[in-house]
């Protein structure tokens, strides 16, 4: 009876460790609590390691020898799978290039409201020398502090701003998503159906610009909601909403995703990770490196915070933001270079 229990506790640990490593196997990943667990790669990790060293000091135990050597088996191989998706994504360290008269740099950093004040915005943008910025939760006075000061600097850039509930007398930062970009790349205007939120994400907006000439990238401001439990479908369709924002084209999405390139599986088209735009971290080293939550280090962090572009773009290198500046994000910036594939 008991070693019947023993193979039955086995197959469904080995089960459940399938699932925890790659849930798009079985369609798992926009599910409670597979969604929740996959969002930490790092963490999934440690712990089958954990998993395994405890394994180990049960072999000690002779009745229990069997199982403990088949959880062994399956810790490790847990943990050797995970490694190997985290070394195909890349566990950080990345840095940029030299920027050069082609490249675009694109920062994304949810700052949490005034958690992150308008000076420490400006300096960053400065020194990582941004073209275009993502700010969810950074309300429209912020942004506007923040142009000030580096019009100052002699780096003017356009502040584009949706906001939920306007009528809300000191509503939550988390209703207004803040775009800053550079006078260079042209003018633009955010589309109407952004505004008005007949065509946005759900519980937070994001920002969807379009150049008036018809020239250079659509820019879209990324704030999809949480996936708490109650929040999983609504979390699902902002998802899909995003995914549709990148069709054939010249796109750059950026902002706060709430959601891993794991989740994002069944949303890619031709090689994307959301429609057709590529997540750029991933595919310059630092896939696993975790922007939230910013008291946790990067590898045991969900990388949430995304820049993502389609083919007319080219990642050249990407870093994540160590000072998180008050915020439970950390910043993530990204160079882009045009690509002969766009």
């Amino acid at each position: 009876m008991f070693r019947l229990l023993g193979i039955l506790l086995t197959v469904l640990i080995a089960i459940t460790a399938a699932i925890v490593v790659w849930p798009q196997f079985f369609r798992l990943e926009q599910t409670f609590p597979f969604t929740q667990i996959v969002a930490a790669r790092g963490v999934v990790l440690a712990a089958f390691l954990v998993v395994a060293v405890l394994s180990m000091l049960l072999l000690f135990a002779k009745p229990l020898r069997g199982f403990a050597a088949s959880v062994l088996i399956i810790a490790l191989l847990g943990a050797g799978a995970t490694g190997v998706i985290g070394l195909t994504r890349g566990f950080g360290g990345g840095t940029l290039p030299a920027a050069t008269d082609t490249s675009l740099r694109i920062l994304s950093w949810n700052t949490a409201g005034e958690a992150v004040s308008a000076d420490v915005i400006a300096r960053e943008i400065l020194e990582q020398g941004a073209d275009i910025v993502a700010l969810p939760e950074t309300t429209e006075n912020v942004g506007e502090e923040i142009a000030i000061m580096l019009r100052e600097q002699g780096h003017p850039m356009w502040v584009h701003t949706v906001q939920y509930n306007p009528d809300v007398v000191d509503g939550p930062s988390s209703w207004q998503t803040t775009v800053l970009v550079s006078p260079e790349l042209g003018e633009y205007s955010v589309i109407e159906s952004a505004i008005d939120g007949t065509s946005n994400t759900g519980s937070v907006p994001s920002v969807v610009l379009m150049p008036v000439d018809g020239e250079g990238p659509t820019i879209v401001a990324v704030h999809a909601v949480a996936p708490r439990v109650e929040e999983m479908g609504q979390w699902s369709s902002d998802l899909q909403w995003i995914a549709d924002q990148c069709p054939a084209g010249n796109v750059i999405l950026a902002g706060d995703f709430n959601a891993t390139i794991d989740h994002m599986t069944p949303l890619g088209v031709d090689g994307g990770d959301m429609g057709y735009c590529r997540d750029a971290a991933a595919r310059t080293g630092n896939g696993l490196s975790g922007t939230w939550p910013s008291s946790l280090p990067p590898l045991l962090s969900a990388p949430i915070d995304h820049v993502m572009a389609s083919a007319d773009w080219t990642p050249t290198g990407s870093a994540l933001i160590d000072d998180a500046g008050g915020s439970d994000h950390r910043g993530i910036v990204v160079q882009l270079e045009p690509s002969s594939a766009g």
